[in-house]
């Protein structure tokens, strides 16, 4: 399978102290399914830090869904448990770093599921304010277009993509 990733520069390897902590599914290295989507970040990120849009293009063996050694978790679409388990990897003073809704610790290897963009940003902050419920944050989130994203947290589960190119934007 191929996967994308946009920045700033073109990615020759991956380093993961680099990567910024606090994203929806902690500090990783992510990529995305979609090329256009990942041509809009590298935009976006080169419009912020300077730099030129690049797409880096990798393989991925999928063999790593499903590998006994890769701990790997995978939400299909917005659920009340991926909701929870983004705001608390998003969350600077979540401290209870064992809770298995979070990926502080880098407990997962692997993890794929739904962006949370700008849109489900201002819901989390409402729920978090304690402006919505959980029921009405799940239901207002069913209504929301969503992308996907794989994010690759320990250098074993880095071992399962392979640089395929780059894609100029």
């Amino acid at each position: 399978m191929k996967l994308y990733h946009g920045s700033n520069v073109e990615i020759f390897e991956i380093d993961l102290k680099k990567c910024r902590p606090y994203k929806d599914f902690g500090q990783g290295f992510y990529l995305t399914t979609l090329p256009d989507q990942a041509a809009k970040m590298a935009k976006r990120v080169s419009r912020i830090h300077g730099g030129t849009p690049y797409t880096t293009v990798f393989n991925f063996d999928e063999s790593a869904l499903n590998h006994p050694e890769i701990n790997t978790r995978i939400f299909k679409v917005p659920t009340k448990e991926w909701a929870l388990f983004v705001i608390n990897n998003r969350n600077r003073n979540f401290n209870n770093h064992s809770d298995p809704e979070c990926n502080f610790d880098c407990k997962y290897d692997l993890i794929v599921g739904p962006i949370a963009n700008d849109d489900l940003a201002l819901l989390f902050r409402q729920f978090s304010n304690g402006l919505l419920g959980i029921e009405t944050l799940v239901k207002k989130m069913k209504y929301k277009k969503l992308t996907n994203q794989y994010s690759f947290h320990t250098p074993k589960a880095l071992l399962y993509l392979e640089k395929a190119g780059v894609l100029h934007d």
